[in-house]
């Protein structure tokens, strides 16, 4: 008898903790108003999901797609496990179908730990040989976490020292209003700077004065004392 979404839950729960549920609630900003309003959780670790994930690897999609929507954010991370897995060992036609359950399915990708346990795995990858204005249209979307997807599948593409789409996609965040985003394109131009800081310097100095402090910061991070000191106060280039 082939495995269910259901004996997935089950598993999940019989290692959740209140505890530990309730510490989430706070840590991934579930108040009202917060980024992550209404999200639920159980309290399982992330190794214990990785645990369970590995355990129903070859979760029929279909199974692995209502874990996907589930409302608890520890059904929806395992079955990204899964798919991150059953992605990276796939074939070319359920690569297809993985990439196409997830962009299908974006607004269940709904927090930063989601984002970023995935995006660079599927998303970077998938388009790789493909047109990737498809990260233009997700960074334009009016959803904060189309908008991290766009900037975090870079990182596959920074991994390999090609840095253009990780540019162009950080330009058109540059300006963004919400400090997850800032610290995504930060993050993502610090990973550029570690393999060519002459890169990042580029995009930097015509750019720095402007954009929020907390991009800037994670930007420079790994600079020189002196560099990064010249950058937070205004005198770089």
């Amino acid at each position: 008898m082939k495995a269910a979404a259901s004996d997935v839950i089950a598993d999940l729960q019989n290692v959740g903790s209140p505890l530990k549920a309730e510490h989430s609630l706070r840590f991934f900003r579930t108040g009202p108003g917060e980024y992550g309003e209404g999200d639920q959780f159980i309290g399982v670790t992330v190794p214990e999901q990785r645990k369970v994930a590995r355990r129903y690897r070859d979760l029929p999609i279909t199974e692995v797609s209502i874990l996907l929507k589930h409302p608890i954010h520890e059904c929806r991370l395992t079955a990204l496990f899964i798919l991150t897995d059953r992605f990276k060992r796939g074939s070319d036609q359920e690569k297809d179908t993985i990439a196409e359950l997830y962009l299908q399915n974006t607004r269940y990708v709904n927090n930063w730990d989601l984002v970023d346990s995935s995006a660079h795995f599927i998303l970077g990858p998938w388009l790789e040989t493909r047109d990737r204005s498809l990260l233009d249209q997700l960074a334009a979307s009016s959803r904060l976490w189309d908008q991290r997807i766009a900037m975090l599948a870079c990182y596959h593409y920074i991994r390999h020292n090609d840095f253009a789409d990780a540019l162009r996609i950080a330009d058109a965040l540059v300006n963004h209003p919400h400090d997850l985003i800032h610290k995504a394109v930060g993050w993502m131009l610090r990973e550029v700077g570690n393999r060519d800081i002459s890169v990042e310097e580029r995009f930097l100095i015509p750019r720095y004065r402007t954009m929020p402090r907390t991009m800037l910061r994670y930007a420079i991070e790994k600079f020189p004392e002196e560099r990064r000191k010249a950058y937070l106060a205004g005198t770089a280039g």
